[in-house]
Formats: C-alpha cells, structure tokens, sequence
C-alpha cells in the first residue's frame, strides 16, 4: 500500500471514531424512552395527571364518560401491556387510577365542543383576512357598473333648463357653511368658482356663480324665498333654479337605473321588485354619488364645469329640515375618505335592501345584501391599515340610517315643492317619489 492509501485509511478511521463518540454521547444526553403508566407503550405526554399513551388516555377519557360499571372476568390481576390491554377494560381501567389518572379533569362533551370552537375562531383571527374569488368578480362587476354610468365630469349631462340664480342672489362670502353645520373648515375666498351668465337656451352654460352658505345667509335666503312665494305665487315661478335642478336629478335617475340593471343579482328579480328597490333607493345611491364629486373644503359639489352650493338647493325650493341633515351627511361621508370600491358597494347595499315597501322576495334580496355587506366588510379588513379602519364600517353603515330619514323628507317636500310650482319637476321624479307600483320606471 502506497503512502498517499495509507493516509486515506487513517483520516477513515479517524472520521468512523469521531462519529462513534458523537452518537455515544447524544444517547448519554437524551432521555430514556418514556413509557406509558398504564400499557409500557411508547408515551406522549401527560394525559389527566399521568404519562401516557394516547391509546390509555382516549380509554381513560371513554371509560370516564360511561355510566355502565367495569367487571374482570378473571381474578382482577390481569397483566396490561401493549398487546394485552385491550384483553380487559377493568383491570386497565385500575391501572389507570393506580398511576394517578383523575377523572376530574375529563373535560364534558359541551366543554370540548366549546374549547375546539374557541381554537377555531383564535385560528381564523391569526388567519390574515382575503378576499374569495366571489367578492372579487362582485367588486369588479359593480365597478364596471358604476364607471360605465357615472361620468364625474358630467361630460353627458346636455339639454338641460338653465340655471337662474338671479331672484334670490347670494353675494360672495368670505365664510362657509361652517357656522351652520359643524365640524366644517373655513372656506377660502374665491373658492366657488364664476362662469358665465346662463341664456335662454336649453343646451347653454348654466351661470355658476356657486358660493358657500353663512349661517345669517342660509336663514336670510330662506326668509327671502317665504316672501317671494307670496308675492309671486300666482306667476307659478317661485323656484327659480328648480328647472335645472330637476333636469339634473332626472340625469342621475336615468343613470341610477342603467346601473341597476347592469347587475346580474338585479335582472334576475322580478320587475315588480326591481321597481320597489329603485324607488326605495334612488335618492340615497344618488347622494352617493354626489359624495363622491363632494369638496369638503368649499363646500360645493365640483360637476364637471358646473359647481353648485347648497343655495341651489334652496333656490330649487328645498327647506332647512331637509338641507341641514344633507349638508352634514355629506361632510361625514366625504371625511371617511371612501375608496372607489367602497362606494360602489355602499350603492348596491342600498339597492338591495328588503325592506323597501313592496318588496316581494325578501329572503332572496337579503342574501345579496348580506353577502354586499360581507364584502364590504372584508374589503376593509383587506385593504385598509390602522386602527381607524375597525370604526369604518360601522360609520358607513350609520350613514344609511341618516339617508333613510332623509328620503322620507325629500318625498314630502317634492310634493310641496309640486303644488307650489307644477309642471316643472320631470315626470320621472314624480314616479320616483309616488307609492304607485307602476312600470315607468
């Protein structure tokens, strides 16, 4: 054997020693093998007080729970090991309380269904929340609705009656609505932006001369527009910016409704249903979306090259118990800082509420309103980070129970508004607001 064979031989043997001594002493360090008390099969653990197998202790726990009493058939001296536990329920049963078994701690059924409920939900709250594959063609089905029938410019809003703000002219304020609703900010002068006089035509500009509205403003417009109602009652033009704003309200009704029929859950209703729904929530999905061009700074609704105050409103006829709960719904949901996605389910939430008058089939139109709610909620959970996003829902779902009172508001003061000056509210709104079960729609 060459030098360079030897000298492999001897670092082999070396290596065989060092491994040798390495297993030697990992069997010094580790335990011994645990048994279990009761058989001498390989343990697991302490099971009721004692070192078991799980085969004694799913026995002890068995035993424990029947009320039938254990008898040996021999002379109660029965050897229990692995192979022959199962030869004799009573002397394994004695076994066990001989190496202190307790029966005490046997959990009831109740209790382990209770403790395994309680490992599941501290599992689901470790689980990081997602979106199923549903909620997500849901979110982009009613995005798809949404952005093919709302245009935030305004871009199609064409042929409408001008707006006449001339009558009852509100001078340009330094302050806002703040001192009337709070909690505004200030508005900044100028903020409300100035176009060109309106003209006679139907297709031309509206005037814009927006502006906010001051607490002394807001009750001078409406003292103002009292005393021109009864001068002026005969000449039935009372309201002078009701024409374009009932040209604009007729647009988002024909809107709301593309975008109800662009959604499958929708289509599938009956058309009785689908016309209690609409009815039901066309005011509230129609504020929606007016939050969403919403600038809380001025206080004014950005339309496009159109910019409207809530003077327009009271030019249009519209009274403080309506207005006042308006104004601040809208500074609270804008403040929220809702998502696209967030506001396009907070509309399909609203549409399919089963408890709108008429409404036949009730379990049906809950189940998508609780799955919308569901999806809101998780979208939340998803996309939203800090410990604001724990109030956000129940602060979007308060907000539906404001726009419920105010819908009953805004119904009655459309009829007021009807009576005073006819045959200028579009028939569309009229079939909105009735409690007529017709097709119009």
């Amino acid at each position: 054997m060459n030098e360079k064979a030897t000298g492999v031989q001897i670092i082999s043997e070396v290596l065989a020693r060092q491994n040798k001594g390495d297993e030697e002493e990992k069997l010094t360090d580790d335990e011994e093998p645990r048994v279990c008390g009761v058989c001498g099969d390989l343990a697991n653990g302490y099971h009721f007080n004692a070192l078991t197998c799980e085969g004694c202790k799913g026995f002890f726990r068995r035993t424990i729970k029947r009320s039938n009493q254990l008898r040996c058939p021999f002379l109660n001296k029965c050897v229990i090991t692995k192979n022959s536990r199962r030869s004799c329920q009573a002397c394994r049963m004695r076994k066990c309380q001989a190496i202190g078994m307790c029966k005490d701690m046997v959990m009831s059924d109740e209790k382990v269904l209770e403790r395994r409920v309680k490992i599941k939900k501290k599992k689901i709250l470790n689980t990081p929340v997602q979106l199923s594959s549903q909620q997500e063609r849901l979110i982009q089905e009613l995005l798809f609705g949404h952005r093919s029938t709302f245009d935030s410019a305004f871009s199609r809003f064409s042929g409408f009656r001008p707006m006449d703000r001339n009558i009852l002219p509100v001078n340009t304020h330094k302050q806002t609505a703040s001192k009337l609703f709070n909690p505004l900010t200030e508005c900044p002068r100028n903020a409300c932006s100035t176009a060109s006089k309106s003209t006679t035509e139907p297709t031309s500009s509206p005037s814009a001369t927006s502006c906010c509205l001051s607490s002394s403003r807001f009750h001078s417009s409406i003292k103002k527009q009292e005393h021109h109602i009864r001068n002026d009652v005969e000449n039935r033009c009372v309201f002078t910016a009701l024409p374009h704003v009932a040209d604009l309200t007729t647009y988002m009704i024909q809107d709301v409704i593309s975008f109800s029929k662009s959604l499958q859950d929708f289509q599938s209703l009956t058309m009785g249903d689908q016309i209690s729904l609409l009815k039901g929530a066309m005011f509230e999905i129609i504020q929606i979306r007016f939050n969403m061009v919403f600038n809380s700074k001025t206080s004014t609704w950005e339309c496009g090259h159109i910019t409207y105050c809530i003077d327009d409103a009271v030019r249009a006829g519209f009274q403080p118990l309506l207005l006042e709960p308006l104004f601040r719904f809208h500074h609270t949901l804008r403040t929220l800082g809702l998502q696209e996605e967030e506001y396009v389910l907070m509309q399909a939430m609203s549409l399919f509420s089963p408890d709108r008058p008429g409404v036949q089939q009730h379990s049906l139109i809950d189940k998508v309103h609780e799955n919308l709610a569901l999806t809101l909620k998780t979208w939340i959970d998803c996309k939203r980070s800090g410990p604001e996003k724990h109030l956000l829902y129940p602060k979007v779902i308060a907000c539906f129970t404001e726009m419920r009172t105010m819908t009953e508001e805004y119904s009655k003061q459309i009829l007021q508004i009807q009576d005073i000056q006819p045959d200028t509210i579009t028939p569309l709104i009229m079939e909105v607001i009735s409690k007529s079960s017709s097709n119009d729609l």
